[in-house]
């Protein structure tokens, strides 16, 4: 029997500065949660690893090149699907080195924020669990 997946995964980073601010990425307004603040990334492909689809995914949001061995996993969120898709599953990871300056390339603009500024921002609820989740690991 095959293994179909009943659940979405789907992969973001939250990428840290050297003055340990975080990047947050505003999703376009046409889309659902459109306005709200995110970690970047996105849906992981068929045959694509976790780390894989993240790289790529930066790459296209925001321009920059990430070493998929560079992640290191920080968390994940879950939640029901909108409209009978199939329950979505964030994994988080960690980017504190990449190449090249980030841009809101497929966003309507990215900033820095110190962890009190993240978890203020208006973020869908996937994002605040792992907001909330990242900065009380953060502090231990």
């Amino acid at each position: 029997m095959e293994n179909i997946p009943t659940w979405m995964p789907v992969v973001a980073a939250a990428l840290q500065d050297a003055q340990g601010r975080w990047l947050m990425h505003r999703r376009p307004l046409h889309k659902h949660h459109g306005g709200l603040w995110e970690f970047p990334g996105g849906k992981v492909e068929i045959a694509e690893s976790p780390a894989e689809a993240l790289a790529r995914e930066l790459e296209e949001e925001l321009g920059i090149v990430a070493d998929p061995a560079a992640f290191e996993p920080a968390g994940f969120a879950q939640g029901a699907g909108e409209s009978g898709a199939p329950p979505i599953v964030i994994l988080l990871y960690i980017l504190r080195e990449w190449r090249d300056d980030p841009h809101a390339l497929e966003g309507e603009e990215i900033g820095w924020f110190t962890p009190p500024e993240v978890l203020v921002l208006e973020k869908p609820p996937l994002d605040v669990a792992l907001a909330r989740n990242l900065f009380a690991q953060d502090a231990r």
